[in-house]
């Protein structure tokens, strides 16, 4: 990949927005960053550049059903009873529909604003839970997805082995999730000998409910586990906090606090149901909390202790999880508004006078994605990937704005898009809000969803 030089009115850099910035890109990262003065050499970029968002929590394949668990079935509708249509649809979904369905979901990741994303994957085998040839067929779908998209993709086999946490066999329909602990080590192996610039393998604890004690030591006391990073669903619904209360006599967070060595790799997704000790301790760990609002609220989850967790000093990154809504600007936006909603306060997440909402959680969710993801990106500085976004110059919601008022308007003036173009490894993705490929992948994703319903 041959050198190229950008310029850029206002970009976005560790430190805040600067002006005059030059962007030396080669082999796919940034070379060289300079700011400062004007620069006469390289291509225009515009206004305001950021660097691309890394999207810290997806199941692809819920994609294509979102939308479909929105009629009232029980009276106690709840995650649990979305996850039975969960289940019933997943088990229609195999190595063909789910890279179809990554592919569009990816496509749609670029066009917003995403450039790399954590796959949290656990759709392993067939529906019977006899394996595909070969076995790491649902992931590499996933990995073909992610490159004919041209996303960044961490890819994170997830480890699922129990029904619950008393130990029960998994269900029927969670069959097709299983693995012992030595075949997924082998997984996680063979995944890895396929690393690139674009492609990270992380492993994933799937949750505390799903991998009992014994497994989840043995797994991170492997090889495999000793780099890379490492994620886990945790505290997502009251029911599970009181699952493990009554069968380990602790909640799920403090549980995983005090039997693991939880420290910067580490991502918890969710994190939603915590006291305050386990909101201080989760903070002092070095993790990251992967919140991902739109899912949270969709599936009734309840509300992140945004405001003491970041009093404490707390990571965080955001993810679209289920995919009801690709969009980073709307899950940080509704991370804000849940706060609002809570404490009948308003910039919550800006917790000194005079801070701004949007580049106080833009910044944090930049650099817990990052850390989630394994990978150096979610910045413009040299040694990183050069992932960036170029928003709409031309767009009226930034008409009146300087750089002082930029990050706020994008994340909270409304449902316009502003990602103009999109560059993701020194490649163009996206050139005036389209993905360069959207027609052809959007043709497969149709054709894949008219089987499914045919199923």
């Amino acid at each position: 990949m041959s050198d190229t030089v950008y310029r850029a009115e206002n970009a976005w850099l560790p430190a805040g927005w600067s002006a005059d910035a030059r962007l030396e890109i080669a082999d796919g990262r940034f070379a060289r960053v300079e700011t400062g003065r004007a620069h006469a050499d390289g291509t225009a970029l515009g206004r305001f550049v950021l660097p691309g968002m890394p999207n810290l929590h997806s199941h692809a394949f819920q994609r294509a059903m979102a939308g479909l668990a929105e009629r009232r079935g029980r009276d106690d509708d709840s995650f649990w009873s979305w996850r039975e249509t969960m289940y019933a649809f997943a088990g229609r979904v195999g190595p063909d529909e789910l890279r179809a369905i990554a592919a569009q979901l990816y496509a749609e990741m670029l066009e917003a604003g995403y450039t790399q994303v954590c796959e949290f994957h656990y759709l392993h085998h067939r529906p019977d839970g006899s394996a595909y040839a070969p076995p790491e067929a649902m992931a590499l779908a996933l990995i073909e997805a992610a490159r004919e998209a041209g996303i960044g993709l961490t890819l994170l086999p997830a480890l699922y082995m129990t029904g619950g946490f008393d130990g029960r066999a998994l269900s029927e329909r969670q069959r097709r999730f299983g693995h012992t602990v030595d075949a997924f080590l082998a997984l996680v192996e063979r995944l890895r000998k396929l690393e690139g610039p674009m492609l990270r393998v992380g492993i994933a604890l799937h949750s505390l409910r799903a991998v009992p004690e014994a497994a989840l030591h043995e797994v991170l006391a492997a090889e495999v586990a000793r780099e890379g990073p490492i994620h886990i669903h945790i505290a997502e619904q009251l029911g599970e906090v009181q699952d493990s209360l009554a069968v380990r006599n602790a909640r799920p967070v403090e549980w995983l606090l005090y039997h693991a060595q939880v420290d910067a790799r580490w991502c918890l997704v969710h994190a939603t149901h915590m006291t305050e000790q386990e909101t201080r301790r989760l903070a002092a760990s070095g993790a990251v909390a992967g919140l991902c609002p739109t899912t949270e609220a969709n599936l009734g989850d309840g509300l992140f202790r945004l405001g003491e967790y970041l009093d404490a000093g707390g990571r965080l990154g955001i993810g679209s999880d289920s995919h009801i809504s690709v969009s980073p600007v709307e899950e940080l936006r509704w991370l804000e508004y849940g706060q609002r909603l809570q404490t009948r306060h308003r910039n919550v997440a800006a917790r000194r006078t005079g801070a701004s909402v949007g580049e106080t959680l833009w910044t944090a969710a930049l650099d817990g994605g990052a850390a989630a993801s394994g990978a150096a990106l979610g910045a413009l500085v040299a040694g990183a990937r050069a992932d960036l976004l170029v928003l709409d110059h031309d767009a009226p919601l930034l008409a009146a704005r300087d750089a002082a008022s930029a990050m706020d308007s994008f994340v909270f003036a409304g449902n316009v898009p502003l990602v103009r173009h999109v560059m993701c490894g020194g490649r163009w993705v996206v050139r005036d809000f389209r993905h360069c490929d959207a027609a052809a992948i959007a043709a497969r994703y149709r054709d894949a969803v008219l089987r499914l319903r045919a199923a």
